[in-house]
């Protein structure tokens, strides 16, 4: 009989003493024990089990669990008389950041300040311990929520050492989710204050801790080793490019099949693919994220369950800000397709707003891509960096993506609708009072506010413009942008599906240039002629389209004032 689903428990003993379904991943105890890595950065996408995983190490190894090991029986872990003599042995010091979320740089400190409280609250039978001496004991009254900088980064080194004198044994320090206050000071505009910060704490808790036995630090990202991890030279690194531990984080094909046999749903397997798998680490391929699929035993629905989980603000702020060449490489994605591009695993959170690379190794550290192929560095000639092929992970994402889209419309969704209508209809008087309405509204969202000239904005904004058409119409066309037809590149074209219901439509976007021409009147016919004197017709016409069934449209810019006409007018 199926044992009952619990959602969200992050706990590793409530689920084994509530007798809850759990997938047994006690094997990643051994796998990571005998690696004999001195500190271990674990990089997976969110709610992938690492918070549970934490806390099945902490069961296991930490000495206030002593003589407890039979909460492991029946588990993988157990079956080795070596690692029964291991529970309970150590002395560990377990701590996470997942909440530590603020908007300021002190608002951030003091949120670690208390959980560093906290954490001395909790051994604070050690400040009257014969061990210490008063020097020790002043320290350790220094530990209070207005400490000094300096005493909060040193926190965990002098925790470590009471810890070591106490027990005889050095200790296991576990960090869960170390990258979440890194996010938020990026999307807040206090990086640098807080690198600075993270940077002393992590040297002096993993590089220059003698009391250190093992360590584990927990993220979504691997931030880049010049930021945080300049002085870890004895840090190991696991991203999702990476072969340790590939099965330890997620629910392989044959767990999930195996759990929807147990639950009766057999004959959704193939369904249950199609929606939820796509993740790769290392070469293991088929590889399901666990919300989604306890969800889904719960509930039986298909939806984006782990899409929604939590807030996509900083890749939504990452693609509604990009480039054109951001967005236009989005749609590619949005439509399935795959993408060439560079990847460097160490993100470098202060190049993000103008590196595309950067961009989209956080995507695929967050698990929005998965890597199809990759360049062999060693079969590269020279100072060529490796390129890979990547793609939505799965039909999850792709819907969330899309939902993310239409809400960048959302403030203007009657006008939005009333547009599209409008262009389908060739009423060109609505469709000028409707854009004009549009791009009032949502033409900062697509503006990053650090000098962009005017002729970026427009640039920003008919790109994920474009995007917004491909989400809403992406049923009855095929929607395309910058492709070759004729004698050169259009800027959108909708090629519908069934020509016999639906008219197709290309659009070419023009700034107004003041050195050839005076009014907007003058730059939307230059748009128009364009259209007609590079044939972009030709591939429309080759597909038995009529003439008179492909509606062509001149936008012009100026600023946020835009200025539609068509061939008719």
């Amino acid at each position: 009989m199926a044992k009952t689903v619990g959602i969200g428990i992050q706990d590793f003993e409530e689920l084994i003493k509530g007798e809850l379904f759990y997938i047994d991943k006690t094997s990643f105890i051994k796998e990571w024990w005998e690696s004999g890595d001195s500190v271990t950065l674990i990089a997976r996408p969110r709610r992938f089990g690492k918070t549970l995983n934490m806390s099945m190490l902490n069961r296991f190894f930490s000495n206030e669990y002593e003589g407890q090991g039979d909460i492991f029986e029946g588990l993988s872990i157990w079956e080795e008389e070596k690692y029964r003599e291991l529970q309970g042995t150590y002395p560990v010091i377990n701590l996470s950041f997942a909440a530590v979320k603020e908007k300021t740089y002190t608002a951030t400190k003091e949120r670690i300040y208390q959980l560093l409280v906290n954490l001395y609250s909790k051994y604070d039978f050690l400040r009257d311990s014969d061990l210490l001496t008063d020097r020790d004991r002043t320290y350790f009254d220094r530990i209070t929520v207005d400490m000094k900088e300096v005493d909060a980064t040193l926190a965990i080194y002098q925790l470590s050492d009471y810890l070591s004198r106490y027990y005889g044994k050095k200790v296991i320090i576990l960090l869960d989710e170390y990258d979440t206050p890194m996010q938020e000071a990026y999307v807040n505009g206090f990086w640098d204050e807080l690198v600075a910060f993270m940077r002393s704490m992590f040297n002096s808790t993993f590089k220059t801790n003698p009391w250190l036995a093992r360590g584990i630090m927990t993220g979504i990202t691997r931030v880049s080793k010049e930021s945080i991890f300049s002085d870890l030279n004895n840090l190991e690194v696991v991203t999702t490019t990476s072969d340790k531990y590939v099965t330890a984080f997620g629910f392989t094909e044959i767990e999930v099949f195996d759990a929807l046999e147990q639950c009766g749903l057999s004959e959704e397997k193939e369904k249950v693919k199609y929606w939820y798998d796509g993740f790769i680490f290392g070469k293991y391929k088929d590889i399901y994220n666990p919300w989604s699929i306890l969800n889904f035993l719960v509930k039986k629905d298909y939806t984006a369950y782990w899409a929604n989980t939590s807030s996509n603000s900083l890749v939504g702020k990452l693609l509604r800000e990009g480039n054109r060449d951001i967005k236009k490489s989005f749609e590619l994605l949005i439509k399935g397709e795959h993408l060439r591009c560079p990847i460097d695993e160490q993100i470098v959170y202060n190049q993000l707003d103008n590196n595309e690379a950067a961009i989209w190794s956080l995507l695929l550290a967050s698990g929005y891509l998965k890597v199809i192929d990759y360049d062999q560095l060693e079969k590269l000639e020279p100072g060529v960096k490796a390129c890979y092929e990547v793609t939505l992970t799965n039909n999850e994402v792709r819907l969330m993506f899309e939902n993310m889209v239409s809400s960048w419309f959302k403030l203007v969704a009657p006008e939005y609708n009333d547009f599209i209508t409008a262009m389908l209809t060739q009423d060109v008087d609505a469709m000028n009072e409707y854009m004009n309405l549009i791009s009032c509204e949502i033409f900062s969202s697509f503006d990053t506010g650090r000098r962009i000239s005017q002729k970026a904005q427009p640039e920003r904004f008919y790109h994920g413009f474009v995007l917004g058409l491909m989400v809403d119409l992406q049923a009855d066309y095929m929607i395309t942008s910058n492709r070759e037809s004729g004698f050169g590149r259009y800027d959108v074209m909708l090629e519908p599906k069934n020509p016999s219901e639906h008219p197709a439509v290309i659009i070419e976007f023009k700034v107004l240039n003041e050195r050839k021409e005076k009014t907007l009147e003058d730059t939307v016919a230059a748009a128009l002629n364009q259209i007609e004197e590079k044939r972009y017709d030709t591939a429309l016409l080759a597909k038995g389209i009529p003439a008179d069934k492909i509606y062509k449209y001149g936008f012009a810019f100026e600023g946020k004032n835009v200025l539609i006409d068509d061939m008719k007018h």
